[in-house]
């Protein structure tokens, strides 16, 4: 597995919507970034996401979880227990699914080992 990073020049997010978006009144009571009240309207600001950022891979709430509890947790290093608690999961089985794919993981862990006896 070849982990593929992406070009520095992407917009961040506060380039992608309007400062006003902030300020929203459900974004307010809810004490969120986005107007988001479903997985429907989540997966329409990533396919906005991805249209300004010109990403060619379709993006949804369920690859947004993936993404993050593997590529931004545990790849590194962020404890399962942890993970576990950030998705919301009530029994960490469910969070070593993610586990499973990692590969690339396995392979720096047992570098770290060789590196730590040689």
């Amino acid at each position: 597995m070849q982990m593929v990073l992406a070009p520095i020049n992407q917009p961040v997010a506060a380039d992608l919507f309007p400062l006003n978006t902030f300020d929203h009144p459900y974004c307010i009571t809810k004490d969120r970034a986005l107007p988001v009240s479903s997985n429907q309207k989540m997966n329409e600001y990533l396919k906005e996401i991805a249209t300004v950022c010109e990403i060619d891979k379709p993006l949804s709430s369920h690859i947004a979880r993936h993404t993050f509890a593997t590529t931004v947790t545990l790849l590194n290093g962020v404890p399962m227990e942890s993970v576990s608690k950030m998705l919301g999961h009530t029994n960490i089985r469910t969070t070593q699914i993610y586990a499973k794919v990692l590969d690339i993981k396995v392979s720096a862990d047992m570098a770290i080992l060789n590196d730590k006896y040689n």
